[in-house]
Order: structure tokens, then sequence, then C-alpha cells
């Protein structure tokens, strides 16, 4: 998989984590803590995939897909939310913020991140 992702996530062990795995697969990833400084790191990578998870500390990832659909450039690109909250969230509710996938973290295997980043681009 030779493609670009933004990892969108607070917990630094897990965004390593994810990191690690999307890298062994072939990925180049970029990592924001955070909502507020994801757009510009969004901006510069122009990734093929976004993994973002639900609960970040500080602006909401709410926020951060209603300002994906604002800029023309980035509301294409598929959003992969990764969740405890997965259960709770249906995908029919978020697809139209670009979101194609939801992933439990409280079920997941490393390669269903893999998985996930490669069904949000085909």
């Amino acid at each position: 998989m030779n493609m670009n992702v933004v990892i969108v996530e607070d917990d630094e062990w897990l965004a390593e984590h994810y990191i690690r795995v999307l890298k062994r697969a072939g990925c180049r990833v970029e990592h924001a803590p955070h909502a507020v400084g994801a757009i510009a790191v969004i901006d510069k990578v122009q990734p093929a995939v976004i993994l973002l998870d639900m609960l970040l500390t500080g602006t909401t990832a709410m926020a951060l897909l209603h300002e994906l659909q604002s800029h023309a450039d980035l509301a294409s690109i598929p959003v992969v939310l990764i969740t405890n909250l997965a259960e709770q969230i249906q995908l029919d509710d978020v697809e139209q913020y670009g979101v194609v996938r939801i992933v439990n973290k409280a079920t997941m295997q490393p390669d269903d991140i893999v998985a996930a980043v490669r069904g949000a681009v085909l």
C-alpha cells in the first residue's frame, strides 16, 4: 500500500501503534494529536485516507469532520472513525461527513487498521 495516511489520535501510545502497523504495510503516515492541528497536517500531506479518533481532547472529531466538508479539496478524503463508541454510531449518520468505515477500538486487531485503510480507498 503506497499511500499517505493522516492519523488524528490524542492517545500517543495508540497513535504510535497505528503508525507502526501502517508503515509496515507500506504507508506514509503523519500524526496529528488533536483536531486543531489536523487541518494543517491534512493540507500538507493530502492523504488518501484519514484515521480519526472520535473522542479527542479539546475540539471534537465532529467539528473536524464539519471543517473537512467545508473545504472542497478536503471533503472527498475518506475518513475511518476509530472509536470506543462504535456500537453507538451508525455509519448512515456520519457518511455525509466522508466517513466510510467505523472501527471499534475495543475489539480491533492490528490487521483491522490496514484493512480499514485499504477498504477506504477502494
